[in-house]
């Protein structure tokens, strides 16, 4: 954002060399001019029920095999790499033209101490969303006694 806007005054019509390069924000050129520059975060969705604990993880374009799912020490982490390159070549072999994009994350995510079982954690992955299941272990909270008194 400029702070002192600078005007020709001499030709009000005829905008400046310094007008036209240097008092645009130089953050408008980087993000016009780099519009790959940065990495995107998946979004998430999490609920919890009685029953589990459910992740829904927004990827489109991936496949299930770009996916890494850990679950360590009571931490979720899913994460994901995807390279695509495209490359032309003339008749001799030489390149006319070769992109590539690389493309990765990694989320964490911490549930509760010991609730999770571990051995029954599900995922799909469905119309560019990742569904994970974390089914809560199966411990009958036991209520305190209460006495009761006699009135």
């Amino acid at each position: 954002m400029a702070l002192v806007k600078r005007t020709n005054e001499l030709f009000p019509r005829i905008p400046s060399f310094f007008d036209d390069f240097l008092g645009r924000d130089l953050s408008d050129w980087l993000n016009t001019s780099f519009p790959y520059r940065e990495s995107s975060v998946p979004a998430a969705n999490i609920k919890e029920t009685d029953k589990d604990f459910t992740v829904e993880l927004a990827a489109p374009g991936m496949d299930k095999k770009d996916f890494n799912i850990e679950f360590e020490n009571d931490v979720l982490t899913i994460s994901s790499e995807k390279k695509n390159e495209v490359e032309e070549k003339d008749e001799k072999g030489n390149y006319c033209r070769k992109e590539f994009n690389y493309q990765s994350f990694r989320r964490s995510f911490r549930v509760p101490e010991n609730v999770v079982n571990v051995n029954k954690i599900e995922a799909n992955y469905k119309d560019g969303v990742l569904h994970i299941q974390l089914p809560k272990l199966d411990v009958k909270v036991t209520k305190p006694v209460r006495q009761i008194k006699i009135s």
